[in-house]
This record gives C-alpha cells, structure tokens and sequence, in this order.
C-alpha cells in the first residue's frame, strides 16, 4: 500500500530548495521524486526509511531546469503494526540549501553535533545581529560560559548537499576573546573525511569546490576559561567565485574518452613503442567488441603490432592539476597472457620532474571481459595518469584492451552511481520494479553473475563492472520454444517520442529469438519494437528503440529459448530516456578490425 501527493508544476529558472518537515514509525518509508511532462518515470531525488521519535527535516537541492516538474510525494506505511508516515509542512524557496539566516523554527536543516559540553544555541534580539528586517532576527552563537570543561568543540552541522556544488560560500560572524578559541569552517563527505575551508585567522580563503556530497560543518574549539563568543549568521552561497585568483579552470571531463572518434586528449610518445591502436571489432563469436556499445571503438595493445619480441607502452592522459581529489574510472580486457603481472598498469608521473609511481596493476587471470577499475588519486603537484602496457615477450602476450576513461572530482567511494529503478537498472540490487511474468511465459529469468553454467553461450560477466549482476535465460533449465518474460512496471503514457537502451548478449550456435514488446490494456496482442535472433557474437551489444505511446503501458523483456542448450541470452543496463534515440548503434564496418 502506497498513499501518492502530487504538487502543482513548478517552473524552476534559478537553483531552489525544498525543505520538508516528516516524521516516520515503524517499518514506514517516504520518497521524493520529481516528475517531468513527457516522460515515463519518475525521478528519485530522496528517500527515508529509519523511523524517528521527534519530527526531522529534509532538504532536498533542486537543480535549475529548464522545463516545469512536479513534485511527486509517495508514503509506504509498511507491514510493521503501527507504521506511519507524517509530514508537518512543505516549503521550496529560491536559495540553495545550506543557505540560512536562522529565522524559521527548524534552522533550515543545521543541527548540532551533540556534545554534552559544549553546543551552538539560537539567539535573538540581539543589536548586531546582521538579518535585515524590523525586528531583531535570529543567529546562533556559542559561549565559553556553557563549557563544562577547556578543549571542547562546538560544531554547527548543515544539511547535507545532494548534489555538488562550486562557488562562494559567505556569512555574517562576530567574536570576542579571540584569542581564546579557534573557529574554523570545514567540509565533510559521507565517509566522515574532513577538509578545511576556511579559519578565522585566515581568512583569505572561503571557496568551495564539492564534486560529493557533502555537508558544511561550522566549528569553534575553545582553549582557555575565558574562551568568549562566536555568533554566526545570514549563511548564504554563491556559484559565482569569491574571486578569480580561486576560481578554478580546469574540468576533469577533459580527461574522458570512449574513442569513438579518435584519442581525444590521450598521447603516445615518439620515445615509446608507440602500441596502443585504436580499433573497431564488428559483431563475431571470436572476438570481443568495445565496451561503450559492443559495436564501436576502443584501444589495443597487441604484440602483433610490432616486429620486437616484447614491448612497453605508454599511453599518456591530459594533466591534472595538484591539490584536489579525482575519480578515475576506465574499463580493460585482456585475452592470451599467461602471465598478466605487467599486462596494465596505471602510473602517475609528476609532469615538472622524473617522479612516477604506480598506482595500479592489472592481478586478474586473463578474461575476455569487459572490467570496470576505480581509482581514487591525488597529488600535491599536477600529474599525468599513464597506462602502461608490458609485454616481454612475443610467446607469453596477448591482447590489452581500454575504453571508456572518465576522470571526476572526488573519491570514487563517495561518488554514488546511478540509482537503481526501473528508467536506469543495472541488477545490482535486485530487478528494479521488473517483475517476472507468471502467467504468459513457461520460465524466469535469472539473476546471475560471472559465467553462465553451459559452456560456449552466454556471457562471462555483466556489461556494468565485469563482476556484477545481470539477468539471462539458463537454456539448460528449459525446453525449445519455452518462453521467459520480464515486465516493467505501469509506465505513464507520453505524446512524445521515448527511448529505451538496453545491452544484449546473444552467443550460442542455439540461441533462440530476444524480443521487446509494449503490452497495454488497450490492445489485444502485444506491438513488437524490437527483435533479434540467432547468434549475435560474443560481445555485449547496446539496442536503441525508439517509440511512442498515448497510454499506460507496460514494457516486456521475451526471451525465446531456441533448438540446443547453447541458447542462454542476457539483458543488463536498461535505460530509459525522454526523447528520440540519438544513437544508431549501427555494427562497425570493414575487416574484423579496422586499425589507426
């Protein structure tokens, strides 16, 4: 049982803040999601699901859009006797949500972090306080009078930020006694990791730069028994730079690259064995394709490329500059090393010296898959990333793959990926909202990771990682012509064009028929929107579909079992975007591979 309030269109130019006052017991749950004309689902912004014995507030960072939404509030009171979901009031204001001026009753999310000493209290009436209007407003200060005990810290915690953030962070602050306490403004992620932003002794530098989420965390350590006052208010934010000595140039996409069209800013050395080859693998049962889309581009290191017996080479990433965290997240397959030590490894070179170190090494038995690696690194001094690639010699090499580079702020741990639900499902956490049909079909799909039981068909790992989940057909566990079908849940209609992708794997000599379907009460037989059959190689292949439809329908995953047990076929990775399909996914042409 859910209960469902659906709020009036909002139309968003600037950065706005809901804030929401709830309360839940018991087994209960609550959901955010923003709604947009047009489009099929629903998008998650937040969710609770921890009950609580006092009212909490929620505040929710809504990005500027450029097309009206609807907030969308689902309750789920729960199995558990005496569940429930309470909301007190609902508020969106044009600000960012670690804004605040402390007039409203709930201080706009900040809380204290409790400590039995010392803590941060509100105040009012003061003559300075520095909130514009006719009364006097309201600040929150901290007194060395209420400490219990010296080197106490009173700590004023922000809401945490949903989306990242970059710009000017100002407010408003008076002390005395300074020279009997410390106050100090930092940022802390989700892992509880720490960074100073700015120090009331040093005030010169107060601009933030959250690739995370992150929260604001006001601090003020006392050190002596008369260690005064700090008050605090009017905290506001800005995405302009406080200045533009801070404002920082560099954007880390520069360092992305799927090498559909080229190197992009990736380089080879002249010095070096200058091996890695960009190349395109049409559809085959032999040979693994790209990872972007199965179909497409990616580099190779081969010791067929060269007349020496081993190799080393070098590929070189754009520059990073020092003093900031970044994700590096890329994708590589081996095939053919007996010994894969040195097959790849990930260095850091120091771009103004000789220094280099190795970050990363690929330890894996060779597989021909597709493996997603993450490193979080960061360095003093602006860097280059390197992927180097060793071969000794001829008779223990193979195959080195690389694609999909993408490079981010932040640690790789901290940075959250793609919510699992039905418009964007990988199977990590179960199927999404997909559920097996009982009725129309003779098997299920399975969930499933690494190989499938039966040799020669099927995948060896999910499109996602390499080592994650997907769903496949087990052929083994069913008869031929048997089908299997996935179904979405209600998609909402639309009057314009949608588009589902979705990656596919179809190798077997056996392999029977993979079909998508659009079921809807209104007609009698499902419409076919997409279909394959036979042996498709032994890559994973992306699909792009293109529909539209009026009406509430549902979405349908068939899988038809074919003559032989080599007949498993796999989905993973389904997506659904508003819109016409902008890629044509169309095989890649020429030889087996196409080299650069």
């Amino acid at each position: 049982e859910k209960a469902v309030l659906v709020g009036p269109e909002v139309e968003q130019q600037d950065w706005n803040c809901l804030r929401m006052v709830y309360q839940l017991t018991g087994s209960a749950t609550l959901q955010l999601q923003r709604r947009l004309e047009g489009e099929s689902f629903d998008h998650m912004l937040w969710s609770a699901h921890s009950p609580s014995d006092s009212w909490l507030v929620a505040s929710i960072d809504l990005q500027n859009s450029t097309e009206p939404y609807k907030i969308v509030i689902e309750g789920r009171p729960g199995s558990a006797e005496g569940s429930s979901v309470s909301i007190f009031e609902i508020s969106i204001s044009d600000k960012y949500c670690i804004e605040c001026d402390f007039e409203e009753s709930h201080l706009c999310g900040y809380t204290n972090q409790w400590n039995s000493n010392v803590n941060w209290y509100v105040g009012r009436g003061d003559p300075n306080s520095h909130t514009h209007s006719d009364e006097p407003g309201n600040y929150m200060y901290v007194d060395s009078v209420h400490t219990k005990t010296l080197k106490e810290v009173a700590k004023l915690v922000s809401p945490m930020t949903m989306v990242p953030l970059s710009g000017c962070l100002s407010f408003q602050y008076q002390q005395d006694h300074v020279d009997g306490h410390l106050f100090s403004v930092y940022s802390r992620d989700r892992a509880g990791q720490y960074q100073e932003l700015w120090r009331a002794d040093q005030p010169e530098n107060n601009q933030v730069d959250w690739g995370t989420e992150t929260e604001v965390v006001f601090e003020v350590s006392f050190n002596s028994p008369k260690g005064g006052r700090v008050f605090l208010d009017d905290i506001s934010f800005s995405p302009e730079f406080c200045s533009e000595e801070t404002e920082p140039t560099f954007d880390p996409k520069v360092a992305d690259c799927d090498f559909e069209r080229g190197f992009c800013r990736y380089t080879q050395r002249a010095a070096d064995a200058a091996l890695w080859r960009r190349v395109s693998v049409q559809p085959n049962i032999y040979r693994t394709g790209d990872h972007t889309t199965g179909t497409g581009s990616f580099l190779l290191a081969n010791s067929g490329f060269t007349m020496q017996s081993g190799y080393v080479s070098r590929l070189y990433g754009p520059p990073l500059p020092g003093n900031q965290k970044y994700c590096l997240r890329f994708f590589y397959s081996l095939r053919g090393f007996s010994k894969t030590g040195q097959a790849l490894a990930v260095y850091l070179y120091d771009t103004a010296g000789p220094k280099q170190d190795e970050i990363w090494a690929q330890s894996e038995k060779t597989r021909d898959a597709w493996i997603q690696t993450e490193l979080s690194i960061q360095s003093q001094k602006t860097t280059q990333v390197v992927f180097v690639s060793t071969c000794k010699s001829f008779w223990t090499c193979g195959y080195v793959g690389l694609d999909d580079i993408t490079v981010s702020l932040g640690d790789c741990e901290l940075q959250l990926g793609p919510p699992s639900h039905p418009s964007h499902c990988n199977f990590e956490t179960g199927l999404c909202g997909y559920t097996q049909d009982k009725h129309g079909d003779e098997a299920d799909w399975v969930l499933a990771k690494g190989p499938t039981p039966t040799s020669y068909t099927g995948p060896i790992g999910d499109h996602t990682t390499g080592v994650g989940h997907y769903l496949h057909i087990e052929a083994s566990q069913m008869f031929a012509g048997h089908r299997a079908r996935l179904v979405s849940s209600v998609l909402r209609g639309s009057k314009g064009p949608q588009c589902l992708q979705f990656f596919y794997h179809m190798y077997g000599s056996g392999t029977g028929t993979l079909s998508v379907l659009l079921s809807s009460d209104l007609e009698e037989e499902d419409r076919v929107l997409w279909v394959h059959s036979g042996e498709q190689g032994i890559s994973w292949v992306r699909a792009s579909v293109s529909y539209q439809y009026d009406h509430s329908h549902q979405i349908v995953f068939e899988a038809l079992r074919g003559p032989s047990l080599r007949s498993d076929i796999a989905i993973d990775d389904i997506i659904f975007q508003k819109g016409p399909c902008k890629d044509s996914d169309r095989p890649a042409s020429g030889d087996l591979n196409n080299i650069e």
